[in-house]
């Protein structure tokens, strides 16, 4: 993935909730949580415990003080900011930097 790729817009995106696009073959679960101070995060779509793409589906909340994501199959929570399972460790997603820029949802 390359550094200032341009995912999709702003608009394209959906408050305090994730959508999933398509990045150099990946899917990737972007969330905008516009009253949080960094506002826009990434992850691998890829649940790796349900071993679904499904993550973009997931219900974003703050659980023991991190912003997760609650993925819709089993309930595990990632942490939007590290890629951690809280449940499982050995489960983590990858990460990706991302960042609004003009409207645009950039990787940075």
């Amino acid at each position: 993935m390359s550094i200032n790729q341009i995912i999709c817009d702003k608009n394209d995106l959906i408050e305090n909730s994730g959508v999933a696009a398509m990045v150099d073959g990946e899917q990737i679960a972007i969330f905008y949580l516009p009253t949080t101070e960094k506002k826009i995060f990434a992850i691998s779509n890829w649940d790796p415990i349900g071993k679904a793409n499904i993550l973009s589906r997931g219900i974003v909340g703050d659980y023991e003080g991190k912003i997760v994501v609650s993925s819709p199959l089993y309930k595990q929570h990632f942490d939007l900011e590290s890629g951690l399972c809280l449940e499982d460790e050995k489960a983590p997603v990858r990460t990706y930097s991302v960042s609004l820029k003009n409207d645009k949802v950039v990787m940075a």
